[in-house]
Parts: structure tokens; C-alpha cells; sequence
């Protein structure tokens, strides 16, 4: 019989890519005025979470740090799936580098328990740096796993494979660990009916909905506000520029050879200059 595991999947409400986010005078992006998506690494994540619980039985925890509105994210975790979520929330949290972050989100993890492993997106649309995932491994002191993009449980141990520059690497290593998943991963299936009607009868009972979603702040954690936000981002932004808007005009080339498409392309680059000049 199959080992149920505690499985946990870290994500995070990002601006959608294809709203216009704008930029606040601090330099920060302003989400306000933003529309919200789920960071699409992390959907990669997700399917390593719930692919691992279907394989080997579990439960899977879909942990979040975010303004209230990013419950929505941990809601369509339930949707595909997922068993609860839980949300940090908390005003002191505001302009956190990724060393704060990941301080907040270890604290988070030892509120919410036990664990076996601890999936993660590469990276994160608005931030790209993709250090969250190992500070978090370094705080809680795991062994982990980066760019992966194949997982497998056997014997008690996780096997996995990663890209590594020229090629993959096979590795295996103890529980608990924590893996950050590569895009070359499966993609997230679709959401199922059971799981959407679950989070519709949810939305309708809000005290039902404190069964599954789980709101915590700084206090409830017994994190040093002092170790987050601002205060305890080492990181300085300087500035940031909106480089150009959304849209602009294509040309496509097409019906010709290789040759006559290149010398068109040319042409219509020699005259835009000559115009602009």
C-alpha cells in the first residue's frame, strides 16, 4: 500500500501578461490596476503536486503570499484539485525582496506542519529571478532539487531528472526535499467538473470556506515584521521603466522563397530608417 505523502506547492497571484500593469512612483508595480493571474511557472508545480498525490496518495497544500485577492489563486488550486490552501496575508509584507519573502514563506510552512515535499515554480513572471525556491530549501534546511522536470517517488526515496547545460542529470535524495519544476515539466491538466462545482457550493458558504482556505498574518506565524516587507529587504530597486505598451503593428511575409523574403524584410527595415531620418 501506497505511502500517503504531505505534499505542498508553493504560488503566486502575478499580473497577467497581458494587462497593463503600470508602474507606481516608488518604482513597484501597481497591482491595483492590474488584471491577476496564477504565475504560469507555477502551473508546472501544481501538476508535479497533484500528479505525485494521484501517484502516491497524499494531500496537497497550496500555500500563497499575497493580498487578499489571491485567495483566487488558492480557489482555482482547488479547482484542479488541490485539498486546501493557504493564504498569507498581511500589509507589513508590502515591497518584500526575495530574502523576505522566502523568510515569510518559511514561517508559513512551520505554522502549516508537516511536510514530504515542497514544489515550486522556477521563477515568477514579475520578479524572473527564481531565488525563492532555494532560499526557502537553505532556510529549512532541505536538500532540493532545481529544474526539474521529472519526479518519481520509489522505496521512500524521490528520483528525479533535471536539465543541466548540455544535457540532464539524474539524482536521488532522501525526504523531505523541495523541488523547483521546470517548464519542459508536463503541463497542468484541466480543471475537473467535481472540483469546480466544489468551489462553487464553497463561494455560496463562507464558513465552509474556512475549511479549506486558511488565512494567516505575521502574528499567527510568529514571524519578525522587522525580517519583512521593506524593513527587511536588502535589495534596493533603483528605478524601473515602462519600456513600450502592449500591441504595435506586424507585417507578415509570406508565399515567397527564403531569398525574397529576406531582401523584402531588408527593404522595408532601410526604408522605415530613411522615413524616421
Amino acid at each position: 500500500m501506497a505511502t500517503p505523502y504531505d505534499i505542498f506547492v508553493m504560488v503566486k497571484q502575478v499580473p497577467d501578461q497581458g494587462s497593463k500593469a503600470g508602474i507606481n512612483p516608488d518604482g513597484t508595480i501597481d497591482r491595483a490596476r492590474a488584471k491577476r493571474m496564477l504565475n504560469p511557472f507555477d502551473r508546472y508545480a501544481l501538476q508535479a503536486a497533484l500528479y505525485t498525490k494521484k501517484t502516491y496518495g497524499g494531500r496537497v497544500t497550496a500555500i500563497s503570499m499575497g493580498p487578499p485577492p489571491a485567495v483566487e489563486i488558492l480557489l482555482e488550486c482547488l479547482e484542479h484539485g488541490v485539498d486546501r490552501g493557504v493564504l498569507l496575508s498581511d500589509r507589513r509584507l508590502a515591497a518584500s525582496d526575495t530574502l523576505a519573502t522566502a523568510y515569510a514563506l518559511y514561517k508559513t510552512i512551520q505554522h502549516v506542519g508537516h511536510f514530504d515535499v515542497i514544489f515550486c515554480g522556477l521563477q515568477t513572471t514579475d520578479g524572473d529571478t527564481a531565488q525563492v525556491g532555494p532560499q526557502l530549501a537553505e532556510r529549512l534546511d532541505l536538500p532540493q532539487v532545481t529544474y526539474c522536470e521529472d519526479f518519481q517517488i520509489r522505496d521512500g526515496k524521490a528520483q528525479a531528472r533535471r536539465i543541466i547545460e548540455g544535457g540532464v542529470q539524474f539524482v536521488e535524495s532522501e525526504l523531505p526535499l523541495l523541488v523547483t519544476v521546470a517548464n519542459s515539466y508536463h503541463p497542468l491538466e484541466y480543471k475537473s467538473f467535481k472540483g469546480a462545482w466544489r468551489v462553487q457550493k464553497l463561494a455560496r458558504n463562507p464558513e465552509e470556506m474556512g475549511k479549506y482556505i486558511q488565512t494567516v498574518d505575521l502574528d499567527i506565524i510568529g514571524a519578525d515584521p522587522e525580517r519583512c516587507g521593506l524593513k527587511g529587504s536588502p535589495t534596493i530597486v533603483a528605478a524601473t521603466e515602462k519600456v513600450g505598451e502592449i500591441g504595435g503593428n506586424c507585417v507578415m511575409h509570406e508565399g515567397h522563397s527564403p531569398d525574397e523574403l529576406v531582401a523584402e524584410v531588408i527593404e522595408q527595415a532601410q526604408l522605415k530608417e530613411f522615413l524616421i531620418a
